[in-house]
């Protein structure tokens, strides 16, 4: 799909701030409501939006303790059933394969050291995972956002 310099603008507003009504954003991208939400519509259909999310601040939660987990897995695990088996951990808020010795690396948030420990152990016993490796974040030096000002998350 080809974006035009509307609808590049409307994903910049939403990437900011996606409660905006569709009236708020057509005026500020010259369009009515009714022309905003064809235009949203045909963006989610081709793809392009892929959904809208709520961005919490863990301090505000409680969940201060972070770390990044590697996982070393067994041979011919596939990267579907890495995603699967971390899906059910709401601890669990990045994950990718890498290259290098491991072969997933995830990024967790806990309550404290306590609760970081029982996510290790809930994690390491998933039937693909051979050994964890971890990493205590002691402070965070940048924090960007993605490219389109918003917080990507499939």
């Amino acid at each position: 799909m080809q974006l035009d310099r509307v609808d590049e603008r409307i994903i910049a507003i939403l990437g900011a701030n996606a409660r905006m009504s569709f009236a708020e954003i057509g005026d500020e991208v010259g369009l009515s409501p009714s022309a905003v939400k064809r235009r949203l519509d045909r963006l989610i259909d081709s793809g392009a939006v892929r959904g809208f999310t709520v961005v919490v601040d863990p301090d505000a939660i409680g969940w201060t303790t972070e770390a990044f987990i590697e996982l070393h897995c067994r041979a011919r695990t596939s990267p579907g059933a890495i995603r699967a088996g971390l899906a059910d951990h709401p601890e669990v808020i990045f994950a990718c394969t890498v290259t290098g010795d491991a072969d997933a690396l995830v990024q967790i948030r806990a309550r404290n050291t306590r609760h970081l420990e029982e996510v290790i152990e809930r994690i390491g016993a998933e039937p693909f995972v051979t050994r964890t490796k971890s990493t205590l974040v002691l402070s965070r030096l940048l924090d960007r956002p993605s490219p389109s000002g918003g917080t990507e998350v499939s």
